[in-house]
C-alpha cells in the first residue's frame, strides 16, 4: 500500500505535523499504528519509549527516509508523502539535519571535512565551511581531531563529528536518533546542551529519541510523546484534541481501520503547495547531510571530493 494523499491541511503553527503514520516492515508486525504529531517551530520534542516502540521509523517517516504505507506527514505546510524519492533526498539534504544512533561519517574524509559536508555540497567556500566546521567540533569538545579521518578516531568523538555536520548548515529540523547512545553519561549530557542551545539560539525545531526513563532526554526537550507497541501512550499536546482533525491530542490517533484523511471539512482545503522557504533564523538552506543517509553522502562526497576543493 502507498502512502495517502489526503487534503486535511495541518496547522498553520507547525513546522512538522504528520497524521496517522501506518507501518510495517516486511509486512510484519506494525511498527506504527495510527500515529498523530505536530512539532512547532523551535520545538524541541523527545520521542521516548522501549526497544522496538517504533522511534527510529517514526523519525525516518517524519524525515522522508521511509513513506508511511498509510498517513500524512507535511513540512512548511507543504506535503512530503507524496514527494518523489529524489524530492524527499533534496529535502533531507537541504532543510533537515540527522543523527544516528551510529556516526555515520566518509572514511576518506577529515573530521572537519565530515563535518563541512552539507556547505561544501551546497556549494559554500572551502575557506567558510572550514571555518564554520572547525567552530562546531570545537563547541563538541572535538576541535584537537579536525584533521583526523573516523578510522582514528573513538567512537565518542566520531558521534561528536556526526552532531557537528548535522548543526552545521542551520536546518530547519534536526532529527536526532538517540544521539547520545555511543556517549558516557557526562558526554551524552554535553552534547545534548550542545544540541539544545543550537537550537533554541538558530530557531531549529528537534526531534530526537530516547529510551523510556531517559531523565536526560526528557529534561532537555520542551515536550514528551511516549510510544509504545507503534502507539503513542502519552504526551499529546495540551488542547490538541479540541481542533478538528489534528492527532496531538489525547484519544485523538486513529485507529488502523480509521482513513488517514478523515477530518472535519472546516480544516480540509486544496494541498498548500510546494514546500515554503526556511523559518529558522539560521536557516542556511542546506541541512545536514547525514539525512539523506550514509550512502548517499558517501556517493555525493566521492563525486564532487574535488569539484568541492576538499583537502586533507
Amino acid at each position: 500500500m502507498t502512502a495517502a494523499t489526503t487534503r486535511t491541511a495541518p496547522p498553520d503553527n507547525d513546522v512538522l505535523w504528520a497524521r496517522s503514520l501506518h507501518y510495517a516492515h516486511g509486512g510484519g508486525t506494525p511498527a506504527l499504528a495510527g500515529v498523530s504529531l505536530g512539532v512547532a517551530q523551535g520545538e524541541i520534542l523527545a520521542v521516548t519509549g522501549p526497544r522496538g516502540s517504533g522511534k527510529t521509523t517514526l523519525l525516518k517517516c517524519l524525515s522522508g527516509q521511509l513513506l508511511p504505507q498509510q498517513g500524512e506527514v507535511w513540512f512548511n505546510s507543504g506535503p512530503v508523502h507524496t514527494l518523489s524519492a529524489g524530492a524527499r533526498e533534496r529535502l533531507r539534504r537541504d532543510r533537515f539535519g540527522w543523527i544516528g544512533t551510529r556516526p555515520e561519517l566518509v572514511p576518506e574524509l577529515t573530521a572537519w571535512e565530515n563535518a563541512a559536508l552539507p556547505l561544501l555540497l551546497a556549494g559554500e567556500t572551502h575557506r567558510v565551511a572550514r571555518r564554520t566546521a572547525v567552530e562546531w567540533l570545537e563547541r563538541l569538545d572535538a576541535g584537537d581531531v579536525a584533521r583526523l579521518r573516523p578510522p582514528a578516531l573513538p567512537q565518542a568523538q566520531r558521534q561528536r563529528v556526526a552532531i557537528a555536520r548535522a548543526l552545521v548548515a542551520g536546518p530547519d529540523v534536526v532529527f536526532a536518533d538517540e544521539p547520545t547512545a555511543p556517549l558516557r553519561r557526562a558526554e551524552g549530557a554535553q552534547a545534548l546542551r550542545t544540541l539544545v542551545a543550537a537550537a533554541r539560539s538558530h530557531g531549529m525545531s528537534v526531534v530526537l529519541t530516547g529510551p523510556e526513563g531517559d531523565a536526560a532526554v526528557a529534561e532537555s526537550a520542551d515536550r514528551t510523546f511516549a510510544l509504545v507497541d507503534g502507539r503513542r501512550a502519552g504526551g499529546g499536546r495540551p488542547g490538541a484534541a479540541a481542533v478538528p482533525g489534528y492527532g496531538d491530542g489525547a484519544g485523538a490517533d486513529a485507529g488502523p481501520g480509521a482513513p488517514a484523511g478523515a477530518a472535519d471539512p472546516a480544516r480540509t482545503a486544496g494541498p498548500p503547495g510546494a514546500i515554503g522557504s526556511a523559518g529558522g533564523a539560521g536557516g542556511a538552506g542546506a541541512g545536514g547531510a547525514g539525512a539523506a543517509g550514509p550512502a548517499a553522502a558517501a556517493e555525493n562526497s566521492a563525486n564532487s571530493e574535488d569539484s568541492c576543493s576538499v583537502s586533507a
